[in-house]
């Protein structure tokens, strides 16, 4: 008898944990009584010398035969995630999933006899497939639940496309980017291989315009699909391409690729844009290098500034004048990296601004602000210059109250020799804007008192509570300064 064991009722308390890696690759394609048999074994496992952990009473408790519980963990016993010790009397090991996946399965010989026949047929005499290449076939097809024949089809498929007797990595690399997209039926697979032929006289005017006499490889297709189906180019505007390519470097489908996915990116997508783009070039880099001086920058590589500004900008619709007429203001503003600068691009074409009409037109307006509140600051004899707090105290009073011009003047008569004279500026203007004062002749009639008003009687040393405090400040938290 066992020194420590749990209770009866502990265990029927407890949890029995389901690792993901059963539910996502094992349970789906399952028979229903294997999952059922599988889930009950690993609850008897929590407690195996219970005197009731036997193969009669697992049966009886699931309304199964003896035979029928063993034929399901045979089941998984082919998956690789349990052990068949013995068959008399019956002795079942669970495996860690973790070891699932690398570890050897046990395979019934004749679920795979036809199949072997089929795949060495394949290869034609060319090469003997081996043993770990037969495994390596199986666990792929256990593990993805692809069809044998749609297996033997991309087998047969990879052969005819290389013209050789291609390795097994090659042909499961190939199967299991299929099995990923959720191609694991022949009928599927024909599909897929239907649409290549579809395609087969697009990528021969391809090879043709490159100088390649030979069928495409899966992997090249696959690039083509991209380029076709993902980015959306016509074949037209991909022959132009490979034949630039070629012009200019040796070809291959890799950097075709290269050049498609960098067209995509920069949202050239017609032959006619990508040769404007490419004639254009040289300006856009010596329009990259002049915006680069006017920053105080060097790059010695002006591709990616090209790329990923240069070119998004004057798709916003600047050109180059204003882009330099930036570019400027930003080195004066101390903004002097590629990144600020596009900052402030952004910010200038939310607000509407891209001609320099535009751009003149809103540096004026700063001007003319900062020249009024200059003069109200010599008006109010104080001698600095204008700051960030001016500008936005300004913007209230003129934009947000809508104080009129000779309001503000006639306030700032009021707030002169003050011993605060901003604050007491703001005091007037906010009284009367709460007041909706908005002449001169309203505001001599509501002048501001000189000594703050006595508070009635009944409010005379009032004191506030924690709460009503609280309640004050939480009701002008949702105001915007």
């Amino acid at each position: 008898m066992a020194f420590c064991k749990y209770s009866t009722e502990y265990i029927a308390s407890s949890k029995t944990e389901i690792d993901n890696i059963f539910i996502d690759s094992f349970l789906p394609f399952a028979d229903p009584v294997c999952v059922k048999v599988y889930i009950y074994g690993l609850y008897k496992c929590s407690n195996p010398n219970s005197l009731d952990n036997s193969i009669e009473n697992f049966a009886k408790t699931l309304n199964m035969t003896e035979e029928e519980v063993v034929g399901a963990f045979e089941y998984w016993q082919e998956q690789g995630l349990v052990q068949v010790l013995k068959t008399s009397p019956v002795e079942i090991r669970y495996i860690p999933l973790k070891n699932v996946l690398n570890s050897n399965r046990l395979y019934k010989p004749e679920k795979y006899q036809v199949f072997n026949a089929q795949a060495q047929e394949i290869f034609e005499g060319q090469r003997e497939i081996s043993k770990t290449e037969y495994g390596e076939y199986y666990d792929f097809l256990e593990r993805y639940h692809v069809e044998q024949e749609a297996l033997l089809m991309i087998m047969k498929y990879c052969v005819d496309s290389k013209k050789s007797a291609v390795g097994y990595n090659y042909i499961l690399t190939v199967a299991k980017n299929w099995a990923n997209e959720g191609i694991t039926t022949a009928a599927q697979v024909e599909e897929k291989l239907s649409s290549f032929e579809q395609k087969e006289s697009e990528i021969g005017q391809l090879f043709k315009s490159v100088g390649l006499k030979r069928n495409a490889y899966i992997e090249e297709r696959a690039l083509f699909d991209k380029w076709i189906g993902d980015y959306g180019y016509d074949i037209g505007t991909i022959v132009y391409c490979a034949k630039r390519l070629k012009k200019y470097s040796s070809f291959s489908m890799n950097k075709l690729d290269q050049m498609m996915s960098k067209y995509y990116q920069m949202k050239l997508m017609t032959s006619m844009a990508i040769e404007q783009f490419e004639n254009d070039k040289k300006q856009l880099y010596d329009l990259a290098k002049d915006i680069n001086k006017s920053l105080g920058l060097y790059y010695e590589s002006l591709e990616n500034v090209v790329e990923n500004y240069v070119l998004k900008w004057l798709n916003l619709g600047y050109d180059k004048a204003v882009l330099l007429e930036i570019g400027s203001y930003c080195f004066k503003k101390s903004i002097r990296t590629l990144e600020g600068m596009n900052n402030i691009v952004n910010k200038f074409y939310k607000l509407g601004i891209v001609s320099m009409a535009a751009l003149e037109e809103y540096f004026d307006d700063i001007l003319k602000t900062n020249s009024k509140i200059e003069n109200l600051l010599k008006a109010l004899s104080i001698t600095r210059h204008v700051n960030y707090i001016d500008r936005e105290n300004y913007k209230t009073w003129t934009e947000e109250w809508k104080m009129p011009e000779p309001l503000i003047d006639y306030a700032v008569t009021l707030a002169k020799g003050k011993d605060n004279p901003i604050k007491y500026l703001s005091r007037v203007l906010a009284d009367w804007h709460s007041k909706d004062i908005l002449t001169v002749e309203e505001a001599k009639q509501n002048l501001p008192l000189e000594k703050p008003a006595t508070p009635p009687a009944s409010l005379k040393g009032r004191s506030y509570s924690k709460d009503e405090i609280n309640a004050l400040f939480e009701s002008i938290d949702d105001v915007e300064i």
